[in-house]
């Protein structure tokens, strides 16, 4: 959906059609902007922002408070629709979700006519516009869908993803933060195709585990499923070390692999997780185990990744470690987290 709970205040009032809208807190609040009409973001107003920031940028905008329930109503009747296409429907955020339309109720041949017909009946029917990106994986579907915002829609196809990939930055891959993003930049690699350029061996030196991801995901390749998050309830991984050890940057080493594993998990699922815990068993089989609760659910790899090794560091460690590993658990489906801090709108 574009600018969704900006535009859905702009449908149900008439008076804000067309004029710069920010749906967040009150400037004087230290609150953030949780969506920006395409009028205020022509003033460089983005979601995530200090609404305190975006109301210097423009003075001339209608700050209103986030009605979450008047959102979550609407998505709900947006994703009914969906079902009547496919029952293979995964929601990442109130706005947004994966469908899988590779058998689809209504025996439409072509992926790209039923994002067609959902995004008519959407504007027909609500009186809002959706954006939609059709490709062979979730992957390029999500990167997509946000080239031709708003009201747009972009079509990979199977024949065009090397080319499609090539000149990505690689910012827009999944799990590459800020960190990652670095990282990469001392590498001299900015685009997927420079990417392309390291071995998968390379780049599970440097990365662990999140480098074998990185190896297929800068070709575009991507074979997670279109999955509710139904059922799971904790995620983890975790490794026998091949010498007992208690030197933490060792240990530091092991642990961001069995990171890197579980959080691949995570992404698969394309669910938050809230609970990060650390699992240590010592020498002598005696166990221990640590556990951070985050204020909000979360599936940023820089923040759970700090969280843990913090975890570890404070671990009071006085004799060597065989173990050691790590879960996610306390889920929270994407499309339900809808609080202040939801800044997807």
């Amino acid at each position: 959906m574009d600018a969704f709970y900006a535009s859905i205040e702009q449908r149900d009032n008439k008076a804000l059609y067309g004029r710069p809208v920010i749906v967040g807190g009150s400037p004087d609040e230290r609150s953030v902007v949780c969506a920006a009409s395409y009028e205020a973001r022509r003033y460089g107003v983005r979601s995530a922002m200090p609404v305190k920031t975006a109301a210097r940028l423009c003075p001339e905008a209608v700050i209103l408070k986030p009605d979450f329930r008047k959102y979550q109503k609407v998505s709900k009747e947006i994703r009914a629709l969906f079902f009547e296409y496919s029952d293979l429907v995964e929601p990442i955020s109130l706005d947004e979700c994966y469908l899988d339309v590779t058998v689809n109720k209504k025996n439409i041949p072509y992926a790209t006519e039923i994002a067609k017909e959902i995004r008519s009946r959407i504007k027909s029917n609500l009186n809002l516009t959706a954006s939609a990106g059709v490709a062979p994986n979730k992957l390029l579907a999500k990167i997509a869908s946000d080239i031709n915002k708003p009201d747009g829609l972009f079509v990979v196809k199977p024949r065009n993803v090397e080319d499609f990939v090539k000149n990505l930055e690689v910012g827009e891959l999944w799990g590459v933060g800020k960190v990652t993003n670095a990282k990469l930049k001392e590498m001299g690699v900015k685009t997927c195709g420079d990417l392309q350029r390291y071995s998968i061996l390379d780049l599970v030196k440097i990365f662990g585990v999140f480098g074998e991801t990185l190896y297929y995901y800068c070709r575009g390749i991507d074979d997670s499923p279109v999955y509710d998050g139904g059922g799971i309830k904790s995620i983890g991984s975790e490794i026998t070390l091949p010498i007992d050890t208690d030197d933490v940057d060792d240990l530091i080493i092991y642990l961001n692999n069995e990171i890197n594993i579980a959080y691949n998990r995570l992404k698969k699922y394309n669910i938050l997780c809230k609970t990060v815990t650390l699992k240590v068993k010592f020498f002598d089989f005696t166990r221990i185990s640590r556990s951070k609760t985050f204020s909000c659910a979360t599936d940023s790899f820089d923040e759970i990744r700090d969280e843990i090794e913090s975890l570890l560091r404070n671990l009071n460690i006085e004799k060597k470690i065989r173990l050691i590993g790590v879960s996610f658990s306390n889920f929270t489906d994407k499309a339900d987290c809808a609080t202040i801090f939801d800044i997807s709108g």
